[in-house]
């Protein structure tokens, strides 16, 4: 199943070329309304997901590259493990690992994550993110409905 590391190949460079694409335009905090509740806004995050350790003084830098690599170690040996038919968990794989290198890549060579689609409603604002999140969190449904209903159908367990 690792020729499904294409779709993590795909995301990496989707999401880096968007994010260079975003630099050159944008300066940061710099708003474009998309629609109504959709903007394109430049951001940096050092934490994780909403922020989380983003004032920690640096070391996290280390701790989520560390992590991201980690995790994705494990995912490719996953993905090498599934059977043929198992291609659902196969593209949910590939869509996480390519979404942690292509965050990865943002904390080394910046040492911060470039985020900037910014949903809100009104003034509430969800926390900006970019294409490589996008990737891991649709990864991880997919993941979560593979384990609720089975590849080819049937519901697991029956």
């Amino acid at each position: 199943m690792l020729r499904f590391l294409w779709v993590s190949l795909l995301v990496i460079v989707l999401d880096q070329l968007s994010k260079l694409w975003v630099l050159s335009v944008f300066s940061t905090y710099e708003r474009v309304e998309v629609l109504p509740v959709f903007n394109l806004t430049l951001v940096f995050n050092e934490g994780a997901a909403f922020s989380f350790l983003h004032d920690a003084g640096g070391w996290q830098r280390w701790l989520f590259i560390g992590l991201a690599l980690l995790v994705s170690a494990v995912l490719v040996v996953w993905l090498a493990r599934l059977p043929a038919r198992e291609r659902l968990e196969a593209w949910a794989l590939s869509l996480v690992i390519g979404g942690a290198l292509g965050n990865v890549i943002d904390r080394i060579r910046l040492g911060k994550v470039v985020d900037f689609l910014d949903f809100h409603w009104g003034q509430a604002h969800w926390p900006a993110f970019n294409l490589a999140d996008s990737a891991i969190t649709c990864g991880v449904v997919l993941l979560l409905f593979a384990g609720f209903v089975g590849s080819r159908g049937e519901t697991k367990g029956s």
